[in-house]
């Protein structure tokens, strides 16, 4: 859990963060999460994060962090986490006493313990299930701008729904991670937004209205447990009582609505129309503001989080920095600088050789192993070293920019 306060210049005047395996061991987690025993079913503690903020909010306060100056707040939750509000909790956040931490008035309010997460690819039956309710995936992904997605919250509240329906019968609220942590602050629930509400398979994203057919088929009553989705940056209104009386936060200051942590990429990075942002990471993830999407069974369309009327579309590419330094290692002796040098000493276009490299199942598309084609189109078993790493590099940035074409993105002259 990260923490940052910037000035109206936008300077940055405090940072800290709270680390859930070294700062709240006594939860036991291993990155934050519980991988259960069937490698499919990854879950974190609900308590963990509301107990995290709590450590949060003293080592500021400790830290002599002056709160009576904050004007907003807003933030940011990992995507597709979901949380299970037990019946009658509405009533312990809203009178939650300032004398006590809010994990200990909070600990009896959710009907789940251990939130579906991110990580999570146990709910393949769920999947098909409401892909075929539908009419297939390309209608379920022309409706919410994805086809069905294991950790996809829709398909997490079905399986909640279909195996425990006692404990969603005692559900009265579900909120994303973003809204659940506005909840917080604001002391009453907060609405989902558009933009995290896209990564639900439950919201039409043309209309931002909750698809009936997808509610009907995960479960029964969705709609009042999720509420009515908002633009993704709507002043909620303001904080809490119980932060002005425990923290002296000023009761003017404004709630912002929270969104996903893709979407507050977008946002936080300034992108406007026609840019793209990729990320280089283990996974590559490529986003970008676009106007006219068109969603496909590969990617992502969501809501846009600074313009409710244009959209955002991201991919996501496995092979990415563990293929590339497996290629360094191979054709570069595992030097950086070599790699570098060998990719400049062959001219862009790479005299017409090609390469395609998936080490592991590709997402987009899904392909496996290493293909290489040399000028006259034929199929090889290998290519020089500079030709290998030049290969590599304008491989995956091509199809990073036809899969973004294929999402509606159009290359501006």
């Amino acid at each position: 859990l990260k923490v940052i306060a910037v000035d109206e210049q936008l300077r940055v005047i405090y940072e800290d963060n709270v680390h859930f395996d070294k700062d709240l061991p006594e939860f036991k987690t291993q990155g934050g999460v519980y991988i259960h025993s069937d490698r499919l079913t990854v879950t974190s503690p609900v308590l963990m994060w509301v107990k995290a903020l709590d450590m949060i909010l003293e080592k500021m306060k400790s830290s002599g962090f002056n709160f009576s100056q904050v004007r907003a707040l807003s933030g940011a939750g990992q995507q597709h986490g979901s949380v299970y509000w037990k019946k009658g909790s509405i009533q312990v956040l809203k009178n939650a006493s300032p004398e006590l931490p809010l994990h200990q008035s909070l600990k009896g309010c959710f009907s789940v313990s251990n939130s579906p997460i991110w990580m999570d690819s146990s709910t393949a039956s769920q999947c098909s299930t409401l892909e075929k309710a539908v009419g297939g995936a390309q209608h379920l992904a022309r409706i919410t701008g994805s086809r069905a997605y294991e950790r996809f919250t829709g398909n997490q509240i079905a399986k909640i729904y279909s195996q425990n329906p006692e404990v969603y019968k005692q559900t009265e609220r579900i909120s994303l991670v973003s809204s659940f942590a506005a909840s917080l602050f604001l002391g009453t629930y907060a609405p989902i937004d558009y933009s995290d509400g896209s990564g639900m398979n439950l919201l039409q994203i043309w209309e931002k209205l909750w698809s009936k057919s997808c509610l009907d088929a995960c479960a029964p009553g969705l709609e009042e447990r999720l509420g009515c989705p908002v633009p993704s940056h709507s002043v909620l209104g303001p904080i809490s009582p119980y932060y002005s009386q425990r923290y002296g936060f000023s009761p003017d200051c404004k709630i912002v609505a929270f969104t996903g942590d893709n979407p507050a990429s977008l946002a936080g990075m300034r992108l406007q129309e026609g840019d793209i942002a990729i990320s280089l990471g283990t996974s590559d993830t490529l986003f970008l503001w676009i106007q006219e999407p068109t969603p496909a069974l590969e990617g992502h369309i969501l809501c846009n989080p600074v313009d409710s009327q244009t959209y955002m579309a991201l991919l996501c590419f496995k092979n990415g920095s563990l293929m590339r330094e497996r290629i360094r290692d191979d054709c570069a002796s595992g030097s950086w600088d070599e790699f570098s040098k060998a990719l400049s000493s062959m001219d862009a276009g790479n005299n017409g050789n090609l390469g395609f490299y998936f080490e592991v199942m590709e997402i987009t598309p899904e392909a496996v192993g290493i293909h290489r084609f040399n000028r006259d189109n034929q199929k090889v078993s290998g290519f020089p070293k500079e030709v290998e790493i030049r290969a590599l590099i304008e491989g995956q940035f091509m199809a990073k920019r036809i899969h973004a074409e294929k999402l509606g993105y159009k290359v501006c002259k």
